[in-house]
Order: C-alpha cells, then structure tokens, then sequence
C-alpha cells in the first residue's frame, strides 16, 4: 500500500462534530416543502407517490450528516441505488426528482466530516448510484460531464474547507505551545530568583552564626518563606512544560510597568490605565501575567477597534483574586478579526491572541474572557489568583 493511500485510511475524524445547528433544521423545512411542491405541482414526474416518500423520508437523515457521515451517505445513497434498481427492474423509469438535489451537501459532509476510511466506502457507495443514474438516463456526454463535475465539486470543497480548518487548528495549537513556553521561562527566572535568595541567606546565616545567636533563626525564616514560594513555582512550571530552548534572564513586566500602556497614538484610541485594591506582593507568574494579558488586549483594540476613541484598563485586587478588565468604545461589529470561536465559522480567518491570553489564565488557575459589549466596544476579562496554585 503506498504512503499516501495509506496516510488517507488513517486520517482520523475532525474533533468536535456540531451536533446540529438551527439552519439545518431550517434547511430540513426547506426540503420538505420544496419536495411537497413538486410533488403536487409537476406534472412530468414518474411514479409522484413513491418519489415524493423516498425524498421525504431520507431528507430528516440532513441532521446528522456531520456526527454520522458515513452512515448518512451509506443510507441515502444506498437507498437511492435500491429503489432505481427495484423500479428498473419493473420496467418504470428511475427518480428523477429535482429536490433530491439536497443530497449533494452529504459528499461535502462526508469528506469534511469523515474519516479517511469512512471517505473512500463512502465515495464507493456514491458513485453506484451516479453512474446508474448517468448510464439510464443518459442525455448525451455534456450533461454526464456536467454532473460528475457538480458531485466532484461537493467533494473538493468539503476536503478544502476540512484543511483549512486543520490548519487553524495547528496554529491555534502552536499559539498555545509557544504561550506555555512564556510562561514557564518567565517561571523559570522566578525559581531562580527564589534560590539565589534562599543561598544569600544560608551564606548569612552561617556567616554570622558565631556573632549573633540570633541571626540563624531569622535567615531560617526567611529561607522557609522562600522555599515555599520555590515549591510551589516549581510544580507549576513542571505543570505547563519543560523546556529545552535557552531562556532569557531578564526581569518580567508586571503590575507596576502597566502605565507603559497609558497614551494615545496619532492615529488610535486613547488607552487610560487604573489600578486599584490591593495588588502588591504578587509572584512574579501572576504579577507577569497581568502585564502580558493586558498587552495583548490593548494591542487587540488599536489594531481592530473601529471608530474606537478611548480604551480602558482596570486592574483590581482583593485579598484572593485579581480582575483585570480591558474594554474599548469601538464598534467591532459582525467582522470583528478577534471573533475566535473555532467551532462557530469553519472559514472565518483570526488571530490567535485571545487564545495565548486564555491559555496563560488557565495555566494560572485563572480565567480569561473577551468578546462584544451588549451596547458597544470589545471588552477581556481576566480574573487570576493571587499565588501560583501549586
């Protein structure tokens, strides 16, 4: 078997199948009444009754086209080659009823929806009755043409649509990975810090040990409270990942570097930062994470805000938690690039940030929010624990 066949049988099914969605059951009435009206208004159409309870009855099999692909083709298109068998066979003309034209959007879900192996039975099970069909009623080479194009149609855009959608999720995937290596650097200058303090303090203590009895217990206090901070920063980065790239020993942005993001732009919104409550002696994890998920908020609204005039920072704190709420005063509208819901537009192209700022939230014991205001504007709403869940 070559590599590619073989890379075809092993596809495995998309993830996530929509179950149904309203237009189908929109689509469903469609095709019932259309099928209704040709049953009693054409006047050409061989054997109506039977036609009319062959469309009907494989037109409800529409709503499960995307959880049971395979099955649904097999179904109807089985039952197509049966019937125009039987009625062959009785010397009566095959179907012909132009509102069974609802069964092309089945190929289109067998090869977006399907697996590889369910793909090619599936193809096999399809061309039984196009070829009968194209061989008794035969019109001449054009319009035999013409059909098999309209079915291969259905076909390549359902495998379109299908890599597209892959793609997206492979970007979406390496958005978080890359997310996860962020933060477990920003993690790792944490530890480090922790450890070269807890060092310090061991050398201290020793140091002074002959000339202050006192000066060991309180080095051990401070080693303690560090070595905790350590623990628990370490279980998280072990958490998200290990890492072999080389990290970067630099300080982190954090709460205190949020006015860097303060200003108006020749050309954009005014971005106006608060901060209130009790937002100090945060770790370096969380105190990062507030700077970076704002960053990215606000770089989200000048780039895609439109008619926005002002965007708004809101850091506040309590005893527990952090909220971080960044909001702008645009219309983002229907087209808005930071709509990103991957099972809610298979084609709608978008970026990834949102996904980096929900990841980083997540990995934090946190949650990360963004989409439309009920009146306008776009609003993120970050809400992150005050210590690193360990």
């Amino acid at each position: 078997m070559s590599n590619p066949l073989r890379s075809l049988l092993e596809e495995p099914r998309p993830s996530a199948p929509p179950a149904r969605v309203r237009r189908d059951r929109a689509l469903l009435a469609f095709v019932v009444v259309c099928v209704l009206l040709e049953g009693a208004l054409r006047a050409d159409l061989a054997t109506p009754v039977l036609s009319v309870v062959v469309t009907l009855g494989l037109a409800p099999l529409l709503l499960w086209r995307r959880t049971h692909p395979f099955a649904v083709v097999a179904a109807t298109f089985g039952t197509i080659a049966v019937v125009d068998l039987g009625l062959l066979t009785v010397g009566a003309p095959v179907l012909d009823v132009y509102s069974m034209l609802y069964v092309l959007v089945l190929p289109y879900a067998l090869l977006r929806w399907g697996s590889g192996r369910e793909a090619v039975a599936g193809l096999g099970v399809i061309l039984v009755p196009a070829t009968m069909a194209a061989v008794v009623s035969w019109t001449g080479l054009a319009d035999a043409v013409g059909g098999y194009a309209v079915l291969v149609s259905s076909l390549v855009l359902g495998w379109a649509v299908r890599s597209q959608h892959g793609a997206r999720e492979r970007r979406l995937a390496q958005a978080k990975s890359e997310e996860r290596v962020l933060l477990a650097r920003e993690l790792h200058d944490t530890v480090a810090h922790h450890v070269s303090a807890i060092a310090v303090q061991a050398q201290a203590g020793r140091a002074l040990a002959a000339t202050s009895p006192t000066a060991p217990l309180e080095a051990l206090r401070v080693i303690e409270v560090e070595a905790s901070r350590t623990l628990a920063e370490m279980r998280a980065m072990v958490g998200v990942l290990r890492s072999d790239a080389p990290v970067a020993y630099a300080p982190q942005p954090g709460v205190a570097d949020l006015a860097r993001l303060a200003g108006a732009s020749p050309a954009g919104p005014r971005v106006e930062v608060g901060v209130s409550g009790d937002v100090a002696g945060l770790p370096a994890a969380i105190d990062a994470a507030v700077y970076r998920i704002a960053q990215e908020a606000v770089t989200n609204a000048l780039r895609h805000a439109r008619h926005a005039t002002r965007v708004d920072v809101r850091l506040t704190g309590d005893a527990s938690t952090l909220t971080l709420l960044v909001r702008d005063d645009g219309d983002p509208g229907t087209t808005d690039p930071r709509t990103t819901d991957p099972s809610a537009s298979e084609a709608a192209p978008a970026g990834f940030g949102i996904a980096g700022m929900t990841e980083r939230a997540l990995l934090l014991g946190g949650t990360c929010q963004a989409g439309p205001c009920p009146d306008r504007g776009w609003a993120v709403t970050a809400t992150l624990p005050r210590r690193v869940p360990a």
